[in-house]
């Protein structure tokens, strides 16, 4: 087979399904994941969101939204492949006489979340750590690590961006994010310290700024990260965390009085 026409090497940038339910396809391969990423790997298998697929036309509300961001896939004879090769911290990799760096910047969106650095190329595969268009989701945190991986990506040499979700970007994208999470810190600590409670603060934040952004309901999700980060309290599960973004979406679409 020519060069080029077999995958050899696939790069999990972390543990959501969408960037790894492929892996099973290609499970011949040298599949490389952060360590992190790996152990996290079945925290949302695939039947989990296929059994709440099926149970969607039963729930509601919350039924009626796990329908319109999950119906056009299917979980269905997906099996879990974990990857065969791990590390921590960082790993190069070449590709022919091309350096490919593997950067652990986790955790933040997810436990292991990974960039993939091109010198040669000034290019960055950001992975999840960069939302372009649309609100990011925190289901790890801390944000301050987020942040610090952000810090990271304007540090590189690097002229071009692929974030996980949205259109090619560079650094102004990656500054207009950090300064997004600047805003939330900033104003989910007042709500937090005036005793509101997540969907309180949630609703009340301003998202002016950002009307352009899709997505909006993961707006409660990073407020729910938030206080868990001051108030040291337990983490929800996924299905926890969906129930709680079609709540807010309802919510935010009710009319005032």
């Amino acid at each position: 087979m020519p060069p080029g026409c077999r995958i050899e090497t696939v790069v999990n940038s972390h543990a959501n399904g969408d960037h790894h339910f492929g892996n099973q396809l290609v499970r011949e391969a040298r599949i490389i994941a952060s360590r992190a990423t790996a152990e996290e790997m079945g925290a949302a298998p695939p039947w989990m969101l296929r059994d709440l697929l099926e149970a969607a036309p039963r729930m509601g509300v919350e039924g009626e939204f796990l329908q319109r961001i999950f119906g056009s896939f299917d979980f269905k004879g997906i099996t879990l492949t974990p990857p065969n090769e791990t590390f921590e911290g960082e790993l190069t990799l070449h590709v022919g006489e091309k350096e490919v760096r593997l950067l652990e910047v986790g955790p933040a969106h997810t436990r292991g979340d990974i960039i993939v650095h091109v010198p040669s190329d000034r290019l960055v595969y950001a992975a999840d750590l960069l939302f372009v268009g649309r609100h990011p989701i925190v289901w790890e945190g801390p944000v301050a690590n987020w942040v610090r991986g952000l810090d990271l990506l304007l540090a590189l040499e690097a002229d071009v961006i692929v974030p996980g979700h949205g259109p090619l970007a560079g650094k102004r994208e990656v500054a207009e994010l950090k300064g997004y999470f600047a805003y939330l810190e900033r104003e989910v600590r007042e709500r937090y310290e005036a005793g509101l409670s997540t969907m309180e603060a949630a609703l009340d934040l301003s998202l002016s700024d950002y009307a352009a952004w899709g997505e909006a309901e993961r707006i409660i999700a990073n407020v729910e990260a938030l206080y868990r980060e001051y108030s040291g309290g337990p983490r929800r599960t996924a299905p926890e965390l969906f129930a709680a973004m079609a709540a807010f979406e309802r919510a935010r679409a009710r009319p005032a009085g």
